[in-house]
């Protein structure tokens, strides 16, 4: 398929060079405004807290995963693996909407504004609006994206524990944190993969390559994503929001976008979602900038937990964070409650919004969740926490987790 010349552009990334679009409904895609709008969502939710470098999108992933996509298709092809333009098309589509249905401050926000529906369902819809949109071009990508494409290896470059997305996160997180310990060869770990059987493998030599991925991303982990700052700020975040839904749903009025409103004044199912436009719609137009300007808001208003939460995310006078390998009782948590009450004036209700209890968990790999498969040049195939010998990564399978409390700073316990 031949690119017009308005549709050849070129992306520069800070991170990759030069990012070509081969195929023109890539171009239309990312035109579109359900893409565009990722733009306006922070990859990392408030880690620039800690990290200020960390300011960049969904936006600049999306674009990063698509052409780490094209480059491992392109080495697929070159080994002799049969792949159509069409699977092509579908796959780069697939990765390049991996990530649409993310809602504001990605992560950080899932499972709030929307309870129980996870990012990558309401992804599928709009795949699936889209496809509508596209007069069914998408389909391909559809099938290799939730997994039911016949071959496997398609939908393991899209979603496994060594995928295009993880590839792109970690390189880029590393890249805008300033975090070192997060750099990784994945222009290697690209040339060394190889489809046996169906399924995506990589080449033995690139053993060491993939043993340095596993460790970057679980170092990343500890130091970027799970830093006891960031998880002050985030769950900050989370409760301001659930507070605010809280008064709404009370019918206390507050201030906010028609977007945001819309999704703090009732409950929505992932059945909403498919069956109801208005309610894609209404997500469509939500980003971080719609919370930022509610936050704004709440911060004066005379409810004291909204604008003490709002105020602090918004100033940065986050909580004061304790974070131990062990549960913290259930008596000292009531204990802090109480106090907590008592300090700021408010009931033990209350109180629930401004003491955040809550554990986190980081694991190395698990073999048991789409193995990262090693191949030989006799085409035997093993585990990669079997054939490692640099370190013996069976041992750091084990999830490792750390109980945190977070809590106003003036409160002295």
């Amino acid at each position: 398929m031949k690119t017009s010349a308005n549709k050849q552009k070129i992306f520069n990334d800070p991170v990759h060079g030069f990012i070509s679009l081969p195929f023109e409904i890539i171009f239309d895609i990312i035109e579109h405004p359900y893409f565009q709008r990722l733009r306006r969502i922070k990859q990392l939710g408030l880690t620039d807290y800690v990290y200020p470098g960390a300011i960049h999108t969904r936006f600049h992933h999306a674009l990063g995963a698509f052409h780490l996509m094209s480059k491992a298709l392109a080495v697929l092809k070159i080994k002799g693996v049969k792949i159509t333009k069409e699977e092509e098309i579908g796959a780069c589509i697939a990765i390049l909407l991996h990530d649409i249905g993310h809602g504001p401050f990605s992560h950080t926000l899932e499972h709030v504004l929307i309870p129980k529906v996870h990012h990558e369902s309401i992804s599928s819809v709009f795949l699936e609006q889209l496809n509508k949109e596209f007069k069914g071009k998408l389909t391909t990508a559809i099938r290799i994206f939730e997994g039911t494409h016949p071959k496997k290896f398609l939908h393991q470059l899209v979603s496994s524990q060594l995928d295009t997305d993880r590839l792109d996160y970690i390189t880029r997180d590393s890249f805008f944190t300033g975090v070192n310990e997060g750099a990784i060869a994945y222009d290697r770990i690209i040339e060394m993969m190889q489809v046996v059987k169906n399924d995506l493998v990589v080449e033995e030599k690139g053993l060491y390559s993939v043993e340095n991925f596993l460790i970057a991303r679980r170092l990343m982990y500890w130091q970027v994503y799970l830093h006891k700052t960031v998880l002050a700020a985030e769950y900050m975040l989370i409760n301001a929001i659930k507070r605010a839904k809280h008064l709404i749903q009370s019918g206390i009025l507050l201030e906010s976008s028609e977007s945001l409103q819309y999704f703090l004044s009732r409950h929505v199912s992932l059945s909403d979602f498919k069956s109801k436009k208005e309610v894609l719609e209404q997500y469509a137009t939500l980003d971080d900038t719609d919370i930022i300007i509610a936050l704004k808001s709440w911060s004066k208003h005379e409810d004291i937990v909204l604008s003490t939460l709002a105020s602090g995310i918004i100033q940065r006078k986050l909580f004061k964070v304790e974070m131990k390998t062990e549960p913290f009782s259930e008596k000292e948590i009531t204990k802090l409650k109480s106090l907590t009450a008592k300090t700021l004036n408010i009931s033990q209700e209350e109180a629930d919004f401004m003491v955040i209890h809550e554990s986190t968990k980081n694991s190395l790999y698990d073999p048991l969740e789409n193995q990262i498969k090693l191949v030989d040049k006799s085409g035997k195939m093993k585990d990669i926490s079997k054939a490692a010998d640099l370190l013996n990564i069976s041992v750091l399978n084990k999830p490792a987790v750390k109980y945190f409390i977070c809590y106003p700073k003036q409160i002295i316990r």
